[in-house]
């Protein structure tokens, strides 16, 4: 086959690479971007917004359950319409995908959809569905396959045929019970929203804590909101084998189910699983050897804290690249990597290190987080003071009606500098860029207490957190 040469080679449309691969296109370059066949990456198509979208639309119904307590009379009993749901969270994905695709040709990019492999340095033979193949090489290659759910390697597991965080979103119903295992955060997110739908759930989780890159107490403010809307939690247990089975289902009929068997030599069973403990990279087919592109022990793309890997030319970036697994962390990766793309050899490149990227976990109440816990603020070495304050102390709060939750703050004693925020409750996701901003203009925790924040925000229990009443001497 004649090799088709470009300026930019993108493997894998993730928002990094997608993001390049447009606006190098629309400047002029060749470029090409090979995906699967996922247009737009997994942030549309399987993760956030699908289930963000699903998401919002369990907390309409939860609020709509209590609406009496906010002053409305709504007429019979609030409840999932499964062909609604499904059609709204269609539709968001749909509209998002469309727009993608249109803005990739028309920003001039060759948009290839099939599977590559590498088989010389920076050049892949790419095959489509019917079988045509393809060789491609760039100038300069991005690496940006993203990751995949994992399933462990539990005895019957994979013959139970469990769903995971992929497959789940492509449901026809509710199952009436389910199995999850993992407590991290994808775990934790599920559980919550199918919790708040009507869905029996049983989430299990092989440490003491649910999320454990969380404080204790943060985790355990999780573990006592997820109970209050029903979820039974197994912790500190394994699954040792699993197995799925037909059974009466009270109508006169049967349906399946599976039952996991745990460490502890009880079993749970439920008639779905979800398995929600990790993802791993998209690395293994691509045949990256051959283009002299190193992976670590995990199977990530090995790379330098300017996204370069260890072959000349080759970049990678996002999930498949060790970067932290969110979106707005692989965007910063595109910023990272337009420019030192364009740098002179001699330029000065970006760097990926000390980045400030906060996170957030969208159970209800969600949880917002930037920069060190208390445990990691210590185990660095810094000498701190804890804020903490109940959610239940914030005007806005009471308003809306939503007091579940918890807000704690880690601050440096001798320079007043906040080294991280939690936040637990109410809008979480966005009062945690307040903080951030704070963080990164190194600000003194006192310029948010003193800061004039309107009335009545979220944003302004700020102003309570490092009050004198919630931070301790």
């Amino acid at each position: 086959m004649e090799i088709e040469e470009l300026d930019l080679l993108v493997v894998g449309g993730g928002k990094a690479g997608k993001s390049l691969a447009m606006d190098l296109a629309a400047a002029g370059q060749r470029v090409a971007m090979v995906e699967r066949g996922m247009i737009g990456g997994t942030c549309i198509n399987v993760a956030c917004i699908p289930t963000k979208t699903l998401v919002n639309s369990a907390r309409l119904l939860s609020v709509a359950r209590r609406a009496a307590e906010f002053g409305i009379a709504l007429p019979g009993s609030p409840a999932v319409d499964i062909d609604l749901l499904r059609a709204r969270k269609e539709d968001v994905v749909g509209t998002m995908v469309a727009g993608q695709r249109k803005a990739f040709l028309g920003s001039g990019m060759d948009l290839v959809i099939g599977q590559a492999r590498f088989t010389a340095p920076r050049t892949v033979e790419v095959t489509d569905d019917a079988g045509t193949r393809r060789l491609l090489r760039g100038t300069k290659v991005v690496v940006n396959t993203g990751m995949v759910p994992f399933v462990p390697d539990i005895p019957g597991l994979r013959a139970a045929e469990p769903l995971t965080s992929t497959s789940i979103l492509a449901l026809e119903s509710l199952p009436r019970s389910i199995i999850i295992l993992g407590g991290g955060y994808i775990g934790c997110e599920f559980a919550s929203m199918l919790s708040i739908m009507g869905v029996a759930v049983t989430v299990v989780q092989r440490r003491d804590t649910l999320l454990p890159r969380e404080d204790a107490d943060v985790s355990a403010a999780v573990a006592k909101a997820l109970e209050a809307d029903g979820v039974t939690l197994r912790m500190g247990v394994t699954a040792t084998s699993a197995s799925r089975r037909n059974v009466a289902d009270g109508s006169d009929g049967t349906s399946r189910a599976v039952a996991l068997a745990l460490s502890d030599g009880t079993t749970v069973e439920a008639e779905e699983i979800l398995v929600a403990v990790g993802r791993t990279p998209v690395t293994g087919a691509l045949g990256l050897d051959a283009a002299g592109v190193e992976l670590n022990d995990s199977g990530l793309v090995r790379v330098d804290e300017f996204l370069r890997t260890t072959a000349v030319g080759v970049w990678a970036a996002g999930d498949v690249a060790g970067t932290p697994q969110f979106t707005h962390a692989s965007w910063n990766d595109y910023r990272i990597l337009k420019s030192n793309l364009a740098a002179s050899p001699a330029g000065t490149l970006l760097s990926t290190r000390d980045r400030l990227i906060p996170y957030c976990v969208f159970t209800t109440p969600e949880l917002g987080r930037v920069g060190l816990n208390e445990d990691e603020a210590r185990s660095a070495g810094h000498d701190v003071r804890i804020a903490k304050m109940p959610v239940a102390a914030i005007p806005r709060a009471r308003t809306v009606g939503q007091l579940e939750g918890m807000w704690k703050a880690v601050v440096e004693r001798e320079t007043d500098q906040i080294l991280g925020v939690s936040l637990l409750g109410h809008e979480s996701s966005e009062v945690i860029a307040v903080v951030q901003l704070a963080m990164l203009g190194r600000l003194p925790y006192q310029q948010l207490r003193d800061a004039v924040i309107a009335h009545p925000t979220m944003a302004e229990g700020l102003q309570l957190l490092f009050s004198d009443a919630f931070l301790e001497p």
